[in-house]
């Protein structure tokens, strides 16, 4: 190594002088495998089985073992070499392999067969390889034409490993700088950036096993910029801006849904990992994923999609069912409801508020929203149990409740247009008390 060193920096000094001995610095690697061919014509790979490399242009020799697998590699090679492989090994009868070149980025096969274990001479390999490529009829090349068909393969084989670890190894750089990015941008609330990054991100690979996590923070980000696009029209002074304001809110919304279902699918169908640190991973941004695509069609049924309810309300069933924090699935549950109520779907919408009040019988947001579902299915005959409800919300809810006016509203109509007035009640406040 210390020579060749040397050698190269001899020759960058002087290449004026001469230029011609620089490709004598060009090396290259050999690297191949030597195999036993069993009698039943399968091959097993020799573990310490000697592997002489004879160079034949100008002579030369190298020598090494193959490891256990059966594989071994020289180094460094001369590029404009042509060698000779000859491999033996104890009990095997010697191969000899030819027309090798350095620096090819191919693996090349001897095959060895039961026999005496002889190590061959130079000449003597140089013999193999001349008979074994006459009785083949291959034109040269010291192989027979089922051997050279086999290292071809293998060596088309290793190409594409070798091009498929290249191309995992640029998506990974691309993902991870992608994530990083994009969540710099997010947490900047620069929602155009965060969605360019994550989507660079997915389209390096859409199969990696990180695209879920870009997908569920693009919905996210996709989320969040509708919100902002909502809220800017709904202020906005003229028509024109109102309009298409409310339009760019509302596809990012559909965006937002998109994105978090695809992540919602991609971990239905991966196969959960078993190494415990992993799979608590794996199902932390499963949970992630099924939370933002719960929020994303919340947005859509009620400011885009009424049809979508139905869609809504089995994504929120989903993310409920990973929920372990109370108070956020109380949240969620109540989130639910509304979502229905606010599509029309009253009954569906009454259901769910009972089921809350029955586990939390004091939650205002509950009696409030089984009383408008009541008073929304237009069903004369539940007026007076709806009253009962925003009577009860109106009472217990505080004067800075959002809703408190409406409630009042309603009442006022069920009193004056439909003289319904609201009975004392139980505290889950839709019944008459005993």
């Amino acid at each position: 190594m210390r020579r060749n060193h040397f050698f190269i920096s001899f020759v960058a000094a002087a290449m004026l002088l001469f230029s011609s001995l620089s490709a004598y610095a060009q090396t290259g690697a050999l690297a191949g495998e030597i195999v036993l061919q069993q009698a039943d014509g399968t091959t097993v790979p020799v573990a310490g089985a000697v592997v002489d490399v004879f160079r034949v242009d100008v002579g030369g020799k190298y020598d090494t073992k193959t490891d256990k697998k059966g594989k071994f590699i020289f180094a460094g090679l001369p590029y404009i070499g042509t060698y000779i492989i000859s491999a033996s090994a104890p009990n095997m009868r010697p191969g000899a392999l030819g027309d090798v070149k350095a620096g090819r980025d191919g693996v090349y096969r001897v095959i060895l067969s039961p026999g005496d274990g002889r190590r061959l001479t130079e000449a003597e390999a140089k013999a193999l390889v001349n008979r074994t490529a006459a009785t083949a009829g291959s034109g040269g090349g010291g192989e027979s034409a089922e051997d050279r068909k086999a290292r071809e393969e293998l060596m088309r084989k290793n190409a594409e490993i070798e091009a498929g670890n290249k191309k995992i190894e640029e998506s990974n750089a691309i993902v991870t700088a992608s994530f990083k990015a994009g969540n710099d941008a997010l947490n900047a609330k620069s929602y155009d950036t965060a969605i360019t990054q994550y989507t660079t991100g997915i389209n390096a690979d859409p199969t990696h096993p990180g695209a879920p996590s870009l997908l569920t923070n693009r919905s996210v980000a996709h989320r969040a910029r509708g919100v902002d696009r909502y809220n800017a029209a709904v202020t906005a002074k003229d028509d024109a801006s109102k309009t298409s304001g409310m339009e760019a809110a509302k596809q990012d919304f559909r965006d937002a849904v998109e994105s978090a279902s695809k992540a919602v699918e991609m971990y239905k169908t991966q196969q959960p990992p078993t190494d415990p640190a992993a799979l608590k991973n794996y199902e932390t941004n499963k949970y992630f994923a099924l939370a933002a695509r719960a929020e994303a069609l919340k947005l859509l049924v009620t400011k885009a999609d009424q049809s979508q309810a139905d869609t809504g309300l089995t994504a929120y069933q989903e993310y409920l069912a990973v929920e372990t924090d109370a108070a956020k699935k109380l949240k969620a549950r109540v989130d639910m409801a509304q979502m229905l109520l606010d599509a029309g779907s009253s009954d569906k919408a009454y259901v769910e508020f009972q089921k809350i009040l029955a586990d939390d019988p004091q939650n205002i947001d509950a009696m409030l929203g089984a009383g408008l579902a009541l008073f929304q299915s237009g069903d004369k005959t539940k007026f007076q149990e709806a009253a009962n409800y925003l009577q009860n919300f109106v009472d217990k809810a505080p004067e800075t409740h959002r809703l408190k006016a409406s409630a009042k509203d309603a009442l006022d109509y069920l009193k004056s247009a439909e003289n319904v007035k609201p009975q004392k009640t139980t505290t889950s406040g839709g019944r008459r008390r005993g």
